[in-house]
């Protein structure tokens, strides 16, 4: 770590050195062996546990699920795992297996004896419970020297965006744009940058140089539109405060105060942004019609506006959007379209280059992996920060081997997601991976373990725990009318164990017997075999084990934090292997309430800032 100095400019020699001795001592609590030694403990615990996870859902009644793995009731598990979420007991594990059990399971026939036993080891195995990660107020304040970094916002994000993604991208862009800080860089490359949200925030609230790189084009037209009325609105809205604070001073009132704006007649919310960016009159901005409420004391709120019924803030929505296209590697693109993205991605650069240098926001298309040259898609690319909010399935890893491999990337800041989406190096399927370098494992250390988890299990550590843990729970019916339906296809159909898929065909159903028929059409196999009795009957006959599938997947959900802190304890592990990153750490963004995969990974490279 004798790399990193503080960005600081005002900070004197001395407090520059308590700054990195702080930031060392900090960084040095979570080192690779001790990594490896939580990696060990949670594949001793998943060794025995992961069978659970890996049985799939359709087959529970087909095969057994219930018998297989259990030795109690699902009356005793239901009861064991609410119990457990309502007193929320610290983990206290201590191996006492005295009476041929481990975790909970007999040794000898590997059935579930003792559920309180598997709870708290589940707890124990978690990331909270391994006690490896840091919060995002630690890693501020290693970072920054101060708790939070107190911005001045000029951008409220839940004005634009929905309360989940307003989350995510204050907490994720004050850790970015004080990596960058800490880096002296300005630029920040976003991977799998999406609909633009965090890209925006960060050019527009910190002034940050941003290149969002997304797979869809679709994505990176919508991104550049709300990004440039993002703009406007931005110019309006510090007006409309402006003038809200005038007034309230004028009236010297702490109650709240209304700015009204009235568009003109036909003119739409461009236009209205336009007059309302460029005007210069006080009074112009305070003509008339309630479309926003602002009051500089409390918090903004959002009225509709009465000749639409549309938020003023809908100009930023979701709806410039269209459904994205699947992502398509670049190896698969004809010339016609690599050559129709590249000039797409020209024009992009040239427009926000044209909008100003300061705060510039490049949406641009292509599809990424570990092996993606950074400098052939952004000529202009000095070093950079790396960030990806909810990077999906193996652009994860790719961002985090690239950030190792590319010197211009002095950091990087990722939060994964769609961890069924990975592809595994050694899956005993004989499934091979498509790409040079899976998904899952990164690290050399489970690499040579040969660590395998299995696309189930990585299905059920996408799970929330702590929304299923209010009630929030899953959706069992549909699981349920899945389950049984596989029980008709192998009684009455040879092809059940078909490639195809039933699809979402639950949502449209009135009953079970209409879902066995949509179902057997979407499998194009003859639904007239089977009369409405028949059908129902099978429904009758399950449905007194309905009971049994609930507490089945109510201790997926507890095995699900388990699951993910080992994908995400390799990932770490990979980069506290490597020479050249000179800080590591899981750290906690997000409130898992509201965003369930909350964990990023945080690295900096040892010449990061290596100013004096």
């Amino acid at each position: 770590m004798s790399g990193f100095t503080s960005s600081v400019g005002s900070s004197t020699h001395a407090s520059v050195v308590l700054f990195i001795v702080a930031f060392k001592m900090n960084s040095s609590t979570y080192s690779l062996t001790e990594i490896q030694k939580r990696i060990d403990e949670v594949n001793r615990f998943l060794s025995v546990t992961l069978s659970i996870a890996n049985a799939h859902t359709v087959e529970f009644y087909t095969h057994d699920v219930w018998k297989r793995f259990m030795a109690v009731s699902p009356e005793e598990v239901l009861s064991a795992v609410s119990s457990d979420h309502d007193q929320q007991r610290e983990p206290k594990l201590k191996e006492t297996e005295n009476s041929r059990t481990m975790f909970g399971f007999c040794i000898d026939s590997k059935r579930l004896v003792d559920v309180h036993k598997l709870l708290l080891a589940a707890k124990a195995h978690s990331l909270p419970g391994l006690g490896v990660c840091v919060s995002r107020d630690e890693l501020l304040k290693d970072l920054t020297g101060i708790k939070s970094a107190e911005t001045g916002a000029e951008l409220e994000a839940d004005e634009f965006m929905n309360s989940k993604k307003s989350h995510e991208v204050q907490c994720m862009s004050e850790v970015v744009a004080s990596l960058a800080q800490h880096c002296g860089v300005n630029q920040v490359i976003d991977v799998g940058s999406g609909k633009g949200y965090l890209s925006s925030f960060l050019s527009l609230q910190y002034g940050l140089q941003v290149f969002g790189i997304d797979a869809s084009s679709t994505n990176t037209h919508g991104a550049q539109e709300r990004n440039r009325k993002l703009k406007k609105f931005s110019r309006a809205y510090q007006k409309l405060k402006k003038a809200a604070r005038t007034q309230t001073e004028a009236a010297h009132s702490p109650q709240e105060e209304r700015v009204k704006i009235k568009p003109e007649p036909n003119e739409d919310k461009d236009a209205l942004c336009d007059r309302l960016a460029g005007s210069r009159s006080q009074e112009e901005e305070k003509v008339s019609i309630s479309s926003l409420h602002i009051n500089p004391a409390v918090e903004t709120q959002t009225e509709l506006i009465p000749e639409t019924g549309e938020p003023f803030f809908s100009v930023l929505s979701a709806d410039v959007m269209e459904s994205s296209p699947p992502r398509v590697p670049s190896s698969q693109l004809s010339a016609e379209e690599k050559e129709r993205r590249k000039r797409e991605n020209l024009a992009r650069k040239a427009q926000s280059n044209k909008d100003g240098a300061s705060g510039v926001f490049s949406p641009l298309t292509s599809f990424v992996t570990a092996h993606t040259e950074l400098r052939e898609l952004i000529a202009e690319l000095e070093d950079a920060v790396m960030v990806g909010l909810h990077t999906c399935g193996d652009l994860a890893p790719s961002s985090l081997r690239m950030f190792v491999d590319k010197p211009e990337l002095a950091a990087v800041c990722g939060v994964g997601c769609c961890y069924h989406l990975l592809s595994e190096e050694f899956d005993p399927s004989g499934h091979e991976c498509l790409q040079a370098a899976c998904g899952f494992p990164l690290s050399q250390y489970l690499r040579h373990q040969s660590c395998f988890c299995g696309r189930n299990a990585r299905m059920s550590a996408c799970l929330a725990l702590e929304r299923v843990s209010l009630g929030q729970g899953i959706q069992m019916e549909s699981l349920f009318f899945r389950a049984v339906l596989h029980v008709i296809l192998r009684d009455h159909y040879s092809s059940y164990k078909s490639e195809k898929r039933v699809g979402n065909v639950y949502s449209k159903t009135k009953s079970f017997v209409d879902y066995v028929r949509r179902a057997l059409r979407r499998l194009e196999l003859d639904d007239s075999k089977l009369s409405d009795g028949e059908i129902q009957s099978y429904y009758d006959t399950h449905r007194a084990r309905m009971d049994e599938m609930h507490a089945f997947n109510m201790l997926k959900v507890t095995l699900a934090p388990c699951i993910e802190g080992l994908i995400l304890l390799d990932r770490l592990c990979y980069l506290k292997e490597q020479d050249g990153v000179s800080f590591s750490a899981l750290v906690q963004l997000f409130d898992p309430l509201l965003s369930p995969r909350c964990y990023a990974l945080v690295g900096l490279k040892s010449h990061a800032n290596a100013t004096s």
